[in-house]
Formats: C-alpha cells, sequence, structure tokens
C-alpha cells in the first residue's frame, strides 16, 4: 500500500515486478478489500495511518529523512524505516554554498556601477578554517567529506560512541568542547525532545565570537530569540538557514529582515533526481524486507529518529 503516487514509483516496479502496488488514500476509510503487508507514506504519517496499519501491515516505510512529526504511538510492534541518507548529496552542497558565500561576500560583493576602487577586497576563506558538525550521521559525514577536501579543520559531535567513518573528521564529547573553537557550526542532528533548543542562549554564550551557524537539521534544535540576541551582539555573525520553528514563519517575523540571516524555505534537500535518491532508499530495502534481511535506516521511536 502507497500513499507515493503509483506513477511516481516507476523505480520500484523495475526492480520488483512481480510486487503489487496499490495507492491508499490519505485520510477517511481504505476500500474494505485493500490490504498489504508493507505501507509506503509520508514522514509525517497520515489521518488514516491506525486503520491502515491494521491491514496486515508489517513494516512502514516514511519517505523522508525526519521523521520528528510521525505518529509512533500508532506503529505498535511494526518496523518503521526512512531514506536517512538519501538528501545528503544536496544538503552537503548547500551548507558548502553558504559557507563559502559567507567566507567570500556572496552576493555582497557584486558591483552594478563602477567601484571607488578596484583589486581591493578582505575576503574569507575555508581553508585552515574550524568547521563543527553537531550530528554526524548520512548529512553530518557528507558535509565532513566535503569541507576536508577545502582544507578545513573538521570536528563532530554524535549521540552514539562510534568511531569517526574517516581520517580527518575529529569527533569530540561534549557540546562545550565542539562549539569552543568554530569559525562555522553546522547542525544536521536530529529533532527530539532532548535537543530541542539545543542551541540556545547558553550554547551560544560558550561559542567562538563572529561564528557563522548553518542550520539544516529542524528549526527546534535552535532557540530563535536566543539567536536574535546573539546576531544583534556580533556573537553570531550570519545564521544561514534553511529549517525554522514554526515553519512557515509568520510575515512579520524578523528574520525575513535581519541583515544577519540568510533564510531560505526549507529546499537544501533539493536537485535533480531529489525524490529518486527518497525512493532507492525503499527500493533497497524492499528486496530486504523479502529476502528477510534486516533493514537499513531503521527508526527507534523511543530515541525518535
Amino acid at each position: 500500500m502507497t500513499h507515493i503516487a503509483v506513477e511516481r514509483l516507476s523505480a520500484v516496479r523495475a526492480a520488483h515486478p512481480d510486487v503489487e502496488l496499490v495507492d491508499v488514500p490519505q485520510q477517511g476509510e481504505p476500500d474494505p478489500g485493500v490490504s498489504g503487508e508493507v505501507l509506503l507514506t509520508l514522514a509525517w504519517g497520515s489521518p488514516n495511518l491506525d486503520r491502515l496499519v491494521a491491514r496486515g501491515v508489517r513494516w512502514v516505510h516514511a519517505v523522508g529523512t525526519g521523521v520528528d512529526r510521525f505518529p509512533f504511538d500508532l506503529l505498535g510492534a511494526r518496523l518503521l524505516t526512512c531514506s536517512r541518507g538519501a538528501s545528503a548529496i544536496p544538503i552537503s552542497e548547500w551548507v558548502l554554498a553558504m559557507m563559502l558565500a559567507a567566507a567570500k561576500q556572496l552576493p555582497e560583493s557584486w558591483i552594478h556601477e563602477p567601484p571607488a576602487r578596484w583589486n581591493q577586497a578582505r575576503l574569507g576563506r575555508l581553508h585552515g578554517r574550524t568547521l563543527a558538525l553537531l550530528g554526524v550521521g548520512g548529512i553530518g559525514t557528507a558535509v565532513a567529506a566535503r569541507a576536508l577536501a577545502f582544507g578545513m579543520r573538521v570536528r563532530g559531535l554524535r549521540r552514539t560512541s562510534q568511531r569517526a567513518p574517516f581520517p580527518g573528521l575529529q569527533l569530540v564529547g561534549s557540546l562545550e568542547e565542539l562549539l569552543a573553537d568554530a569559525d562555522h557550526l553546522v547542525i544536521a542532528a536530529p529533532a527530539t525532545p532532548e535537543t530541542r533548543h539545543l542551541i540556545g542562549r547558553d550554547a551560544l554564550a560558550r561559542v567562538k565570537r563572529g561564528v557563522h551557524l548553518v542550520n539544516v537539521s529542524r528549526g527546534a534544535l535552535v532557540d530563535l530569540d536566543a539567536l536574535r540576541e546573539a546576531l544583534d551582539s556580533g556573537i553570531v555573525s550570519r545564521a544561514s538557514l534553511d529549517t525554522v520553528d514554526p515553519e512557515p514563519l509568520p510575515a512579520d517575523h524578523w528574520a525575513y529582515r535581519h541583515p544577519g540571516v540568510r533564510l531560505s524555505p526549507h529546499i537544501s534537500w533539493s536537485m535533480e533526481g531529489a525524490f529518486d535518491l527518497l525512493v532507492a532508499t525503499f527500493v533497497e530495502n524492499l528486496g530486504r524486507f523479502r529476502a528477510g534481511e534486516p533493514l537499513e535506516g531503521l527508526v527507534d521511536p523511543v530515541a525518535g529518529y
């Protein structure tokens, strides 16, 4: 059963031509005869999720990387997976674009008339600067790999005790240690009750003055009121925000007008073929499910990601 229109699932048909794909509505009672072992749904579930999973579902896959809005309480003992890491390429490219824009003063340095002086500038650099990654999952790892190619010093903080995925990425043991000397702070951790407003007044009091903050995770990790104070005082030099809380922001919100904010409407995941990458995770897992093998991208409902 799928909430994603069947015509958009050509990759599933190609890999598993004998699997029956059945469109189901996101609201209301499904047709009486509809049932299935697998439900392909959205990252926030659906109003009729409880009725759908009761139709023989053993495994639910959410087409998305963040599941903080998913109604875990309706799952029971069923497995839940998501397309974790599938957006790592476009999001990591967006992060590098934001860091380069900050360092190279783009688009501020473009000219539209003859300047007073040519060949005079004080642009910054990424080489030798310190990148702090709050979250070292698929997205954080992809950001780290690209930052290392620019000669950056890369440090990361992750919830688990897993080792760093490759040389050059240094894992630290605390948020305080992560923040201490960061030139760029990239937030790529999941949204859970424990991470809500993790970057608030206490954390921003520990950062290196002039830090550039980039959020590609969820808006709830950043206390916007505290961020505004840090921007106004110069503690944070720039905030590049692809995600905010609430989303969307009210029309009169200060973040639209603040000179230190670069705000985009939750689009860092976007690129040609982005949806195909999200579906590819499901295609791979469907093969594993049918073969009785462990699934990738399992979500822990207790941890919330």
